[in-house]
């Protein structure tokens, strides 16, 4: 028998931005508490690093480059300066 995970966690797109890079993608919880509380339950886990998924990276600092498409990438906690949902 197959999991279906889609059941039991949360997904929310994020925009994520640290000093150097813009992150847009999907982060994942499970599915404990209130939803809205997703991004608030992310950063206040007590883990270094979050996980987004189906992402881009794009460079503040080398506008000329290319946007980058991602399927994971793992971000520092620490290195966030502002992170908030996007409406799809």
């Amino acid at each position: 028998m197959e999991n279906d995970f889609t059941n039991s966690i949360w997904s929310e797109k994020v925009y994520i931005e640290t000093t150097e890079h813009i992150i847009c993608g999907y982060i994942f919880m499970p599915k404990i508490g209130k939803k809205g509380r997703l991004i608030t339950e992310v950063l206040n886990s007590g883990k270094s690093f979050i996980a987004v998924k189906e992402c881009t990276l794009e460079y503040k600092n080398q506008p000329s480059k290319n946007i980058e498409k991602h399927n994971f990438l793992q971000v520092n906690l620490s290195s966030i300066l502002i992170m908030r949902p996007l409406d799809e």
